[in-house]
């Protein structure tokens, strides 16, 4: 059986709790608890000794209270932003509202973590980022789903050479829901809504992380719902050298497709989409829990390939999902300024290929980067 060599060691976290940690501890404040803030960002802060989760914006509920009792509730936004305590920013509200609340943090001297996609528009981004390098402050982008154990074990496939050179890969990030979302700011008709910006900007950013700026653009994206008022269908094929890379979505899929397909000079690598951390999460599991971020025995992927002139056709084992590894990468930059685990013109670089895949299918053409 080949090994697949992690490429990611998880850092040892203690579970904090929501212990003040003093001078060390960055006290952060999350901008919304629905599910974004109480199953992706709560959690982590929460058990990161490096992190305090400090306070949270709720207009009129106390959600947050109920589960860390000793965290501050803000009414309004400008009220929390004024709160010289507070050091690092989660704007995870509404994609339309990202603009808006992340440079209103910035300016009040905050550091920021924006929720995916960064922004709705590339010239929004442009001017976060220039804000941010303008007031010496860390701007980041919550691109999550680098850390699920699926992607992470194509990763790991791809860094290893046992595919030899990539000539087609595809990734899927499929749902079937025949209703419309409760969360009317999902799917009611503005900019910044739609499958395209909701689950196309996690299998974007995958694919510029493994093979970075296409050349050239193409994409399909549609309304298949008669219910639907936004696109709950894309398919978006990124145009590279001597590669073909094709993502694609849709709410209309019942049977579950492999999430990733990969083709290369030396063989083939099929893998399921079947990271567990939202689903853990969800159960109210700790990211401190020694089963978090395991996939079952059952979800291996498909390596097909040849090493040493031995044809190889196995399951392999996945790697860990880890979500505190983005927190772990803040922290750093944060307190000893490494690099931020995703950078704000990479959450721009998303944006870039979304303009240009509505162009291209409102168009009808290929677009050129």
């Amino acid at each position: 059986m080949i090994k697949i060599n992690s490429v990611f060691h998880s850092p040892q976290i203690s579970n904090a709790g929501n212990t003040p940690l003093g001078d060390g501890g960055i006290n952060t404040a999350i901008c919304s608890f629905g599910m974004s803030g109480w199953v992706f960002h709560a959690p982590f802060i929460s058990t990161h000794p490096g992190f305090n989760f400090y306070a949270v914006w709720e207009r009129s509920k106390n959600l947050a209270q109920e589960k860390y009792p000793a965290v501050k509730t803000y009414r309004t936004l400008e009220e929390m932003l004024a709160d010289e305590n507070v050091e690092l920013v989660v704007v995870n509200t509404p994609n339309i509202t990202h603009y808006d609340y992340v440079k209103q943090a910035l300016l009040a001297g905050k550091h920021v973590i924006s929720e995916k996609p960064f922004t709705v528009e590339v010239s929004e981004a442009e001017e976060l980022i220039a804000l941010a390098a303008e007031k010496n402050l860390k701007l980041s982008v919550f691109q999550n789903r680098r850390y699920d154990s699926d992607y992470k074990t194509i990763k790991s496939v791809l860094d290893q050479k046992l595919l030899g050179n990539i000539v087609e890969a595809e990734f899927h990030f499929d749902r079937f829901k025949e209703e419309i979302s409760p969360k009317a700011h999902k799917e009611v008709a503005m900019k910044g809504t739609g499958a395209l910006y909701d689950l196309g900007s996690h299998l974007i950013d995958q694919a510029l992380q493994l093979f970075g700026m296409p050349t050239a653009v193409f994409a399909d994206i549609a309304i298949m719902r008669p219910v639907s008022q936004v696109d709950d269908y894309f398919e978006v094929l990124l145009y590279y050298p001597s590669s073909r890379v094709r993502i694609k979505g849709s709410y209309q899929v019942r049977e579950t497709l492999p999430g990733y397909v990969l083709h290369g000079s030396k063989g083939s690598f099929i893998k399921p989409k079947t990271d567990m951390q939202e689903a853990q999460l969800q159960a109210l599991m700790l990211p401190t829990d020694e089963a978090y971020g395991i996939e079952p025995e059952t979800e291996k992927g498909l390596l097909h390939t040849e090493t040493d002139g031995k044809i190889i056709n196995e399951k392999i084992p996945s790697e860990k999902g880890n979500y505190t590894a983005y927190y772990e990468g803040i922290y750093q930059s944060i307190r000893n300024n490494a690099p931020l685990p995703v950078t704000a013109t990479e959450g721009m670089h998303v944006i870039k290929i979304i303009e240009a895949a509505f162009k291209s299918n409102e168009e009808k053409r290929v677009v050129e980067l």
